[in-house]
């Protein structure tokens, strides 16, 4: 891990890309492209999707990704800067993969003393036995998630077996699933952001839905539909324990620069780790910009705390 200024480099920031979490990374990539304007740093936003992406972005000094999901955050677009001897934003190509796979990043996570929800995980044939594998592990209410998506796209709450039976009808047999039970409580996130190479838990933020079933994808999308609270409104024991077990999960994944973990927090206090996001949201209102204002941290800075974390290559460690 480096820890430069940058600023004499010509910075790319890349953003778009052709995931189903494309909106989001443009609306990241734009506020962090104004920022790093702002501040007078040398820079061209560059769109993933783009034909002539790999060519434009051989003229980077360093990438600054503000990108999600697919061919983005799961270690793909890190492998091809990787090849091109890139410095960039973010995690290697490794922690990216793990992370994006929800079941291996929550094996890899308790492995490391993390609490995590039960899981199935779906195969793409003979969805009428799993079923049965399913309502015999995993108690109703349960929830469908991709394995590799992030932003809540494609989840699904079932209350009963008609329900998972429907549901699993509809699901697409190319794309990787999972369940585990759906646990009432309090989403809440927690960022990571390295300075000086030492990982630092931010304050955790809680989300708190209003007229809604969970935080699903519609309810992420329309302001209207739910409000944050940062620092959460949680004993002092739970936030330790969310703090803690963030820190834990960037640490075992193998994480660098910054993360976010997403936890639901039960009725009694007790903290869920859910999944990570090697690429959190950049947005002036999101996530990471609300817990690192929570922090004292404005958002310029933290896009320039971002930017010195930029790193070389993942390389070979022993």
């Amino acid at each position: 891990m480096t820890n430069k200024s940058f600023e004499s480099a010509r910075i790319a920031v890349v953003s778009g890309g052709r995931s189903t979490e494309r909106e989001r990374s443009l609306m990241s990539g734009r506020a962090a492209w104004e920022s790093l304007e702002r501040q007078g740093y040398t820079t061209r936003f560059l769109d993933a999707s783009d034909q002539q992406f790999a060519d434009d972005v051989r003229g980077a000094d360093v990438v600054f990704l503000a990108i999600a999901g697919q061919y983005a955050e799961d270690g793909k677009l890190q492998g091809l800067l990787e090849s091109l001897n890139i410095p960039y934003t973010g995690s290697g190509v490794t922690a990216s993969a793990i992370g994006m796979h929800k079941t291996l990043a929550k094996t890899v996570a308790a492995g490391a003393g993390v609490a995590v929800l039960p899981t199935v995980t779906i195969p793409a044939r003979d969805r009428e036995t799993i079923t049965q594998v399913i309502t015999s592990t995993i108690p109703f209410p349960l929830i469908l998630k991709p394995l590799s998506e992030g932003g809540s796209i494609g989840m699904t709450v079932c209350h009963d077996t008609a329900q998972l039976a429907a549901a699993l009808r509809t699901l697409d047999p190319g794309a990787g699933w999972f369940t585990e039970p759906f646990t009432t409580g309090v989403p809440v996130s927690c960022g990571i952001l390295e300075v000086d190479g030492s990982p630092m838990a931010l304050p955790p933020l809680a989300t708190i839905p209003t007229g809604a079933e969970f935080y699903d994808y519609n309810t992420k999308r329309d302001k209207t539909k739910y409000r944050y609270q940062c620092p959460a409104d949680l004993s002092s024991s739970t936030l330790d324990a969310i703090t803690t077990a963030a820190l834990t999960a960037h640490d075992a994944l193998g994480c660098t620069g910054y993360s976010r973990s997403d936890f639901i927090v039960t009725p009694d206090g007790r903290p869920l780790w859910l999944e990570i996001n090697t690429l959190p949201g950049l947005s002036h209102t999101g996530n990471l910009a609300t817990m690192a204002a929570a922090a004292g941290i404005d958002y310029d800075h933290l896009i320039r705390m971002i930017l010195t974390t930029a790193h070389a290559s993942e390389g070979y460690r022993p």
